[in-house]
């Protein structure tokens, strides 16, 4: 006997959704029963992937527009309740790595258009799902991340530290929408996407050398793991951030471990230096 798909009869919103990450994620919950309405801004990219999700068996819809723009996340949500009555699903996974470089060159207004794509787009969109269906009915919300939100990156620390903002969202929304709607959010590290092109591109083997995963990671990895934290499967689990980076952070830690242990070393060896 097969078992029943575990999103089966629910609604999901993908946001970000045309390629990488979003579109594994979409494609991924259609597998499990969802339907889906999906977003991104180029519209002709939302209609192939709204074509090969329908080609996929699912029941989607797209609504093409930025998550910038208030009312097209008022759009897409009225959408999605038009076409299947519900919304049980929030994947909040646009976003931008702009503007990239040092702080110190940072352009104000860039520096605002960061956030208002990576943190107020995500709370917008689950206000609108929480008046739309969710305060009544109950839902779950993942919010991508990253793994880099928890330490110091070069040229990245907007895209960092507007990622560590909607982090503590993620856990503020798990607080104050609980019990009927749960919030996690995942921190992928290196993933091959086009956003990402730049740094695995350069040094893929050497990289995924380093990882104790051994490679780097696929969309369809996150995918999986947004798909399980919205199923039922993990009804227990909210306010988390579930780590997918094949090691990265316990590489990391490990190195940092080594270091402070050749420290000890230096200093027992050597007290007055």
């Amino acid at each position: 006997m097969t078992s029943q798909p575990s999103l089966a009869g629910r609604a999901a919103v993908v946001t970000g959704a045309s390629r990488g990450i979003g579109r594994a994620i979409a494609e991924e919950l259609a597998r499990a029963g969802a339907r889906l309405c999906v977003t991104a801004r180029d519209a002709d990219d939302v209609r192939d992937t709204v074509a090969a999700l329908r080609a996929q068996g699912a029941d989607a819809i797209g609504v093409a527009g930025t998550v910038a723009d208030p009312a097209h996340l008022w759009e897409v949500t009225e959408r999605t309740m038009a076409a299947f009555g519900r919304v049980d699903v929030v994947v909040n996974n646009a976003a931008t790595n702009q503007p990239y470089g040092p702080l110190m060159d940072a352009d104000p207004d860039a520096w605002r258009a960061a956030f208002t794509v990576n943190v107020e787009a995500p709370l917008r969109l689950v206000q609108c799902a929480w008046r739309a269906w969710m305060s009544e009915h109950g839902g779950a919300v993942v919010n991508v991340c990253t793994e880099g939100a928890t330490h110091v990156g070069p040229n990245v620390g907007a895209y960092n530290t507007s990622k560590a903002a909607l982090r503590h969202l993620t856990a503020q929304l798990a607080g104050e929408l609980g019990p009927s709607v749960r919030v996690n959010s995942v921190s992928p590290g290196l993933v091959r996407t086009e956003m990402a092109r730049f740094v695995w591109e350069r040094a893929e083997e050497t990289i995924a050398a380093g990882l104790p995963a051994g490679r780097i990671g696929e969309p369809a990895d996150v995918a999986r793991a947004v798909r399980w934290l919205v199923s039922d499967e993990a009804e227990w689990i909210t306010g988390a951030d579930l780590l997918v980076d094949g090691g990265t952070r316990v590489r990391a830690a490990s190195q940092a471990g080594d270091a402070r242990a050749v420290q000890r070393q230096l200093r027992h060896h050597f007290p007055g230096a």
